[in-house]
């Protein structure tokens, strides 16, 4: 068992590497605000700015975990996650990455089921608002 109990904190590579950068990049600035430089702000921005493209990028490629706990056999920090490549659900960066949208598959000239709930991509919901003219 580890210091913290059973719990699993998220370590991972994605996180280990977005931190490490996080704190060279928090350093910077720190230097950037003793000289009063704003190039060494700019380059200390800038480096913050890496580190979470870099973890973004980690998370993406399985480097980095779903939401929530995982089995206690996969909390390892250098433990892959092969779901990675289809999306988290509820995973903000997934999402924005285009991953964990799910279209509903259709015979091709079958009729909609008129009981089955809206999916996402259907179009908006029955009786929501729409601005005339927006697509």
């Amino acid at each position: 068992m580890s210091a913290h109990g059973d719990h699993d904190l998220g370590h991972t590579v994605a996180g280990w590497t977005g931190t490490a950068i996080g704190v060279l990049g928090t350093a910077v600035l720190g230097l950037g605000v003793v000289l009063t430089s704003a190039t060494v702000l700019w380059l200390g921005t800038a480096v913050l700015a890496l580190a979470a493209l870099i973890c973004w990028a980690l998370h993406l490629a399985g480097w980095g975990k779903p939401t929530g706990p995982r089995p206690v056999g996969r909390q390892a920090w250098r433990t892959r996650d092969t779901t990675a490549r289809h999306g988290h659900p509820g995973c903000l960066g997934c999402r924005m990455a285009g991953r964990g949208r799910t279209r509903p598959v259709r015979a091709t000239g079958a009729a909609p089921d008129a009981d089955a709930a809206p999916q996402r991509g259907d179009g908006p919901l029955p009786g929501s608002r729409t601005r005339a003219g927006a697509a």
